[in-house]
C-alpha cells in the first residue's frame, strides 16, 4: 500500500473521504501479493492498483458504492466466477478484495499510520474484513498497541517478520517495516547504475568508498547515502540484518579480502562481488587464508549476478538484482517457460 499512502494522506488531511480497497488473499496465479491497494477519492480520482489492470474497473465500480453508501465489503475475484471474463481475470486466479470507506470518524488511525510508514517506523495495521465488526482498526508498533480491537496479540509477531496476510479468515493484518537496505561498495560507473535500478525496486541505498574524489553525492544523485570510509570498518560499524544485500564492486583485494571477512561472518541475506572467475578463484584463496570456513565461503556469490549476457553497467545492474531477487525468492532463476508449478510464488 505504499504507493497510495502518500496521495490518500493528502485527501485524508483534506478531509476528503476515499474507498480503500486492499488485497487480502490471493490464489493460484493472482498478479498482486496481499498488501496491495487502490484507493478512490470521492471525485473520482484514483491512486494504486489491485490487479495489475484485470479487475480494475470492477474494484473500481465497488469503490464508488462503498463511497456512496459507506458500507465496507468484501469481494472475490476468480476464474471459477461466471464474470471472470467480464472483469478481466484471465490469468488462473483468485483475489479476495477487501473495500472500506475512509474518513476522519471511521479510521481515526489513518493519518498517525501514514506518518510512521513515512518515517520508517515499524507499525502493522490490523482491520476486522467480515462480521458485524468489519472496518474495525488497530495499530501496533513494538512498543504497543492503539485501535478499536481488544485482541491483538497475533499482530505484534507479524510485525517481526514483516508479514501482511489475513488471518482466521477475519483480520487482515499489514505490516510496514523499514526498506531493505542495498550497500554497494565501490563508487564506480557500474554502482551508480546499480544504485537507480535499486531504488526502483525500494531498497534504502548506500554507497561506501575510501576515495573521497569518487564518493560524493553529486556522481550518486539517486543513493541514500554516500559515505567515504574504508569499506570493511564501515560494514563493522553499521547495523545490518537478515534483508541486506551487499553488493561488493571494489574490485580491489585490498579492498575485497577485509570486507568480505566482515560480510562472510555477518548476518545479511545476500553477499555479491564483482569480478572474472580468476578473480574470484584469487579471492577464495585469500580468504580461506584469512581463516574463512567453507560454510562460510559458500555464501559469496561470485561472479555476481545471473547469466544475462549482460556488458554495460545497466545490463549488470539488471543481472545482480534479478539475482537478489531470484535468492530472496528462493527461486530458481530459469526461464518461466523451462519450469513448472505456479508463476507467483
Amino acid at each position: 500500500m505504499h504507493e497510495v499512502l502518500d496521495v490518500a494522506a493528502g485527501w485524508y488531511r483534506h478531509g476528503t473521504p476515499f474507498a480503500l480497497a486492499h488485497v487480502v488473499r490471493v490464489f493460484g496465479s493472482a498478479p498482486r501479493l496481499p498488501g496491495m491497494a487502490m484507493a478512490v477519492a470521492a471525485s473520482g480520482e484514483v491512486v494504486g492498483s489491485v490487479s495489475g489492470g484485470c479487475i480494475e474497473g470492477a474494484v473500481y465500480e465497488e469503490c464508488l458504492s462503498v463511497l456512496a453508501n459507506g458500507q465496507p465489503v468484501s469481494r472475490t475475484y476468480g476464474v471459477a466466477d461466471d464474470d471472470a471474463f467480464a472483469v478481466g481475470l484471465t490469468c488462473g486466479g483468485d483475489i479476495d478484495i477487501f473495500i472500506e470507506l475512509v474518513d476522519r470518524e471511521r479510521h481515526p488511525l489513518f493519518l498517525d499510520i501514514a506518518a510512521a510508514v513515512e518515517r520508517g517506523e515499524p507499525v502493522a495495521i490490523a482491520t476486522v474484513v467480515r462480521g458485524e465488526s468489519a472496518g474495525a482498526h488497530a495499530a501496533v508498533t513494538p512498543e504497543g498497541a492503539v485501535g478499536e480491537l481488544a485482541h491483538v496479540e497475533v499482530v505484534r509477531p507479524m510485525l517481526e517478520r514483516g508479514s501482511t496476510e489475513l488471518v482466521d479468515d477475519l483480520l487482515f493484518v499489514e505490516s510496514f517495516v523499514a526498506p531493505p537496505r542495498l550497500i554497494v561498495f565501490g563508487a564506480t560507473d557500474f554502482a551508480r547504475a546499480l544504485v537507480s535500478a535499486a531504488k526502483l525496486l525500494g531498497f534504502h541505498v548506500t554507497v561506501c568508498d575510501a576515495r573521497a574524489v569518487f564518493a560524493t553525492e553529486l556522481r550518486f544523485p539517486d543513493a541514500d547515502e554516500v559515505v567515504v570510509d574504508q569499506p570493511y570498518r564501515y560494514l563493522d560499524g553499521t547495523k545490518v540484518d537478515s534483508r541486506t544485500v551487499l553488493c561488493v564492486l571494489t574490485h580491489d583485494p585490498k579492498f575485497d579480502v577485509p570486507l568480505l571477512e566482515v560480510a562472510l561472518r555477518s548476518p545479511v541475506g545476500y553477499i555479491g562481488a564483482l569480478g572474472s572467475r580468476r578473480t574470484h578463484d584469487d579471492r577464495l584463496s585469500r580468504l580461506r587464508a584469512a581463516g574463512l570456513s567453507e560454510s562460510e565461503l559458500a555464501r559469496l556469490r561470485s561472479p555476481i549476478g545471473l547469466d544475462l549476457g549482460a556488458s554495460t553497467p545497466q545490463e549488470t545492474a539488471v543481472s545482480i538484482l534479478a539475482e537478489v531477487i531470484a535468492a530472496r525468492s528462493h527461486a530458481s532463476g530459469q526461464p518461466l517457460a523451462t519450469t513448472n508449478g505456479p508463476i507467483h510464488s
